[in-house]
């Protein structure tokens, strides 16, 4: 199959789910989630969910699971709890959940983090898998790193990633 018959055949109409992480955010005031949802809609996709969640790890993994197995995403892309704070535990959430770890997304993401915000860039920890055939993202809070994250890894290879996910 050659590369571009390979492209028209990924799906593009998925179904994603938007959840960030935040003690201080609540859905009114979550630009970061807004935008992803906003984002998601240009792209084509369905939002079937977006929430804000507390910083706390059971609450992060709870919300998940149900939602995984409720609501059936294609993706869900998630948006803070990152960092490298005792408050931070997205990670530690979501990780052990995982079935196989899309592990170029966290080494590339921090690459074009580098280009824009210089060392500083370390301090994340982002990064993807699948859980249960959903795609789940993990990205720090702020609003360019969600831009950086989507425009130029997410969106781009959503559709390739749930081909593969379904065979």
């Amino acid at each position: 199959m050659s590369a571009h018959s390979h492209r028209t055949s990924l799906p593009k109409h998925l179904k994603i789910a938007v959840l960030s992480m935040s003690s201080t955010r609540t859905i009114e005031n979550d630009k970061s989630g807004e935008w992803i949802k906003k984002q998601s809609k240009k792209e084509g996709h369905e939002v079937v969910i977006h929430q804000v969640l507390p910083d706390d790890a059971n609450a992060i993994t709870d919300a998940l699971e149900h939602i995984i197995e409720r609501i059936a995403p294609h993706a869900v892309i998630m948006t803070g709890g990152t960092g490298v704070s005792p408050k931070d535990v997205t990670i530690e959430a979501v990780r052990p959940l995982f079935d196989k770890e899309l592990t170029a997304f966290g080494p590339v993401f921090a690459q074009l983090s580098f280009e824009e915000i210089d060392s500083a860039a370390i301090l994340s920890r982002a990064t993807a898998g699948f859980i249960k055939g959903t795609v789940v993202f993990c990205m720090p809070g702020s609003l360019n790193a969600c831009k950086l994250a989507c425009n130029n890894l997410i969106f781009p290879e959503l559709g390739h990633l749930i081909k593969h996910a379904k065979e």
